[in-house]
């Protein structure tokens, strides 16, 4: 068993379990302030990630490793839409950048599983950025033209 990959497997799953928790917590404080759209996405997020845990426990257990996930970072909400997007860009940045060097790494020593598992993660969380990306430039929008 390969322990580099075992690593980022664990650290991916960490990650992924990190990400649930916030924008569960995200898609909670929205429907507390009344922005429906909001709270609907970040649960898509929820769903999405959900995913990727799913995906990445098969792969540890296929491997006949526990997944192990349990120091998880605090989440952060932020205090407005705006510092929420903001937060959530430095997640997603350090996710692509995980899922960057883990499928680089899989490339390295020729594991195709892995390295497509690691690639189609990467690919989700590039397209959660450009979403994010979206968001972002739509709330400016929106300031402009009510301020």
């Amino acid at each position: 068993m390969d322990p580099r990959l075992l690593g980022y497997l664990n650290r991916a799953l960490g990650h992924e379990m990190a990400a649930v928790q916030q924008y569960m917590a995200q898609s909670r404080l929205c429907g507390l302030w009344q922005l429906a759209d909001y709270c609907s996405h970040f649960h898509q997020d929820v769903i999405e990630e959900l995913g990727h845990v799913a995906s990445l426990t098969d792969a540890l257990l296929k491997l006949g490793a526990a997944p192990n996930a349990t120091q998880l970072p605090p989440v952060r909400l932020g205090r407005s839409l705006e510092e929420m997007l903001a937060i959530d860009r430095v997640l997603e940045v350090e996710a692509v950048r995980l899922y960057e060097e883990a499928a680089a790494y899989c490339a390295r020593v020729r594991d195709g599983a892995h390295h497509a598992l690691f690639q189609k993660i990467l690919n989700d969380e590039l397209e959660h950025l450009q979403e994010l990306d979206r968001m972002e430039a739509d709330l400016r929008s929106k300031e402009k033209r009510y301020a």
